[in-house]
């Protein structure tokens, strides 16, 4: 499918920040520049909304973190992080960010996933067979799902300048 792009369309940007900053750590032992990764998904397009689903932590000092992204004109949505009797600890939004899509894909031209998640191919196979809202996935190709890729409508490959998306690393 050939995607469009216009500066009229309306846009939706919705952000794993797990998903993205696992990646990014993994991938480039680095962090990554949300400013910059929202511009380019965005795309010169009008937008409607950014919101970047992220875990809390008993700590707080992802706090200075929550303040750059909502500068940037990202919205977030927080939970607590998870930590069951066995040690093992549990911070997802798949849900979540899945309810708001949905419940936004009709008033908008194009939805945005920043996540390379394959948890998110029935959501990205619903919003393109049931609104005809136009779909874009946005994350690092060396770790995305390559059924999520074949999924949505367009695929931003973050790997293909890493600087431009990347704060500090190898």
């Amino acid at each position: 499918m050939t995607v469009i792009k216009h500066k009229e369309q309306r846009v939706g940007v919705f952000i794993d920040a797990q998903n993205l900053y696992h990646s990014a750590r993994n991938l480039y032992k680095a962090r990554v520049n949300f400013g910059a990764v929202l511009k380019e998904a965005v795309a010169g397009r009008r937008l409607v909304r950014a919101v970047a689903y992220v875990i809390t932590t008993e700590s707080g000092e992802e706090k200075n973190f929550f303040e750059a992204l909502t500068k940037l004109g990202i919205e977030t949505k927080t939970k607590d992080l998870q930590i069951f009797h066995t040690g093992t600890k549990k911070g997802d939004w798949d849900v979540g960010l899945t309810v708001d899509v949905m419940r936004m894909a009709s008033r908008l031209d194009a939805v945005i996933i920043v996540s390379g998640d394959g948890d998110f191919i029935p959501l990205v196979e619903y919003v393109k067979n049931n609104t005809g809202t136009q779909i874009e996935i946005a994350s690092f190709g060396k770790s995305t799902s390559s059924k999520l890729r074949e999924a949505a409508d367009d695929f931003i490959d973050l790997s293909l300048n890493p600087r431009k998306y990347l704060i500090g690393g190898k």
